[in-house]
């Protein structure tokens, strides 16, 4: 018990505060510490107080910053990120005043927020605190009230020791290491408390009910359906039965609880144990279809009537229909990980098919910039330009069950004519000197189709791979696609050889 951090309140204050949160106030001259009867002294020139300056460089990620708590990311280090980013939005815009702040429901997300809120505010620009949601609102809430930025706290799909920050502009544009990461990466690591004549306050926005109004324009003419949807313990416990009351939609629930400590399987649909309990339940049910979130529940993946997990890039070739009807000749956003079927379906319904580098901060970018309707990933993220031009599991989840009510035919059936390649999902090599197994790679097919796009594409008639390197780890990801199942291992059996040294 000894060494357990303590939790205070501040006066007049609801919510509790560790040590390193009490000590920055007091650092800042916060205004509560001299009624306080139980601060925390600060400590000076310690062991203890040199390591609580510390901040580990390998949480500043490509697309958001990351790390387990709180080893690597703690509440100090949140208080002075959440200075830095308020800074870093005034650097960029000096009438930045509003950011707004959501949470996930993990279990260190509650403390981070606060923290995070506490930074924002000593530079004297307001919060607006729009408490436990889905990543998704907070970009909605971004764009939809033009505020000058946002932040979610939560580490999406990654084990329950993790937590951090998704990070975005006015408009709920996304900031990535290239265009934000890395200057508040650099502010943190210089930081000095805020010299300001008056703090930030913090506004408490319920936006629940017009991001309901908001989701529910894409999709309309719902039937009666009965859907499993497997939350994980995240956050599509708390969304889904919200947008679905009033709907003529049976939701057969699992794990709806919010537990951040992921009790029944990681909130990871993408790993194929996670879908297991999905799979039996459609099968259980006789449901006309199943959905998996993750824990942030900005991406879902779908399964058919008989329980067979679905293709991201299948549903984003389906989508895509519905939006070249009601826009034709508009272009559709896919990384280039996807299936051939995606670019041949957009061509078909008269669309321009544009082939994206993997990443939520290229396909954003791409969507603004062709003002395309529509883009999906791999990964199961789904953009929408009329979203504020940002991810949403929910949204692809209506415009799924309009197709299901619409077409009135099981869900295998009107994905048959897509499947008509083979591909290999995505499979991941550890690999030291990446750069060099990447050229390695290119010598051994000399009179292949190659680009560069994103790490390499080799195509020949009848197949296709890509090689990339990862952002984060030092790993390869390779995906494969063949005309028959033969084909694809085939090559895959092959790159694996090639990878691998063998």
């Amino acid at each position: 018990m000894g060494n357990q951090k303590r939790k205070h309140r501040c006066p007049g204050e609801p919510y509790e505060i560790s040590d390193s949160v009490c000590k920055g106030r007091q650092g800042v001259n916060y205004p509560k510490c001299n009624v306080c009867l139980e601060k925390v002294e600060a400590q000076h020139d310690t062991e203890q107080s040199k390591s609580e300056t510390t901040v580990s460089t390998g949480i500043f990620k490509s697309y958001d910053i990351r790390g387990k708590y709180p080893s690597e990311l703690d509440d100090l280090t949140a208080r002075k990120i959440g200075t830095s980013i308020a800074l870093f939005f005034k650097e960029n815009n000096p009438r930045s005043k509003n950011i707004v702040v959501g949470r996930d429901m993990r279990t260190s997300s509650r403390s981070l927020a606060n923290a995070l809120i506490e930074g924002i505010c000593s530079t004297g620009t307001n919060v607006i605190n729009i408490g436990v949601v889905p990543t998704e609102m907070t970009y909605f809430a971004v764009g939809y009230y033009a505020y000058d930025g946002g932040v979610m706290v939560t580490a999406s799909h990654n084990p329950a020791e993790y937590n951090g920050f998704k990070i975005c502009r006015e408009q709920a544009m996304p900031v990535s290491f290239e265009t934000g990461i890395e200057r508040i990466a650099k502010l943190t690591k210089q930081y000095h408390p805020p010299r300001i004549d008056q703090l930030g306050k913090v506004i408490l926005n319920d936006v629940f009910k017009d991001y309901k109004k908001h989701v529910m324009k894409f999709a309309n003419n719902l039937r009666p359906l009965r859907i499993v949807v497997d939350a994980g313990n995240g956050m599509a416990g708390k969304i889904i039965p919200f947008v679905c009351e009033g709907l003529p939609i049976e939701i057969i629930p699992l794990y709806f609880e919010l537990d951040g400590s992921f009790p029944n399987h990681e909130a990871n649909p993408l790993k194929p144990e996670n879908v297991e309990d999905l799979q039996n339940k459609v099968k259980e049910t006789k449901a006309h279809l199943g959905v998996a979130f993750d824990g942030d529940a900005d991406r879902c993946i779908f399964a058919d009537e008989m329980g067979r997990i679905i293709g991201c890039d299948i549903i984003t070739a389906l989508v895509a229909q519905k939006f070249l009807k009601q826009e034709p000749g508009a272009a559709i956003v896919y990384d280039l990980r996807s299936s051939k079927v995606v670019p041949e379906e957009i061509k078909a319904a008269g669309g321009i098919p544009c082939r994206e580098r993997v990443g939520h901060a290229y396909m954003k970018a791409a969507l603004r910039e062709k003002n395309a309707p529509f883009g999906g990933e791999l990964s199961g993220h789904y953009y929408f330009r009329d979203n504020y031009y940002s991810d949403s599991g929910i949204i692809i989840f209506f415009l799924i069950l309009e197709l299901l009510s619409l077409r009135r035919a099981p869900f295998s059936s009107i994905l048959a004519p897509l499947k008509r390649y083979c591909s290999s999902g995505e499979t991941n090599f550890k690999v030291k000197e990446k750069d060099a197994k990447l050229e390695e790679i290119v010598k051994k097919f000399p009179n292949a189709k190659i680009d560069y796009l994103d790490g390499i594409t080799v195509e020949y008639n009848d197949w296709w791979f890509n090689v990339r390197k990862s952002n984060t780890e030092p790993l390869l990801r390779l995906n494969v696609e063949g005309k028959t199942p033969e084909i694809m291992e085939k090559g895959k059996k092959t790159l694996t050889s090639i990878i691998e040294g063998r």
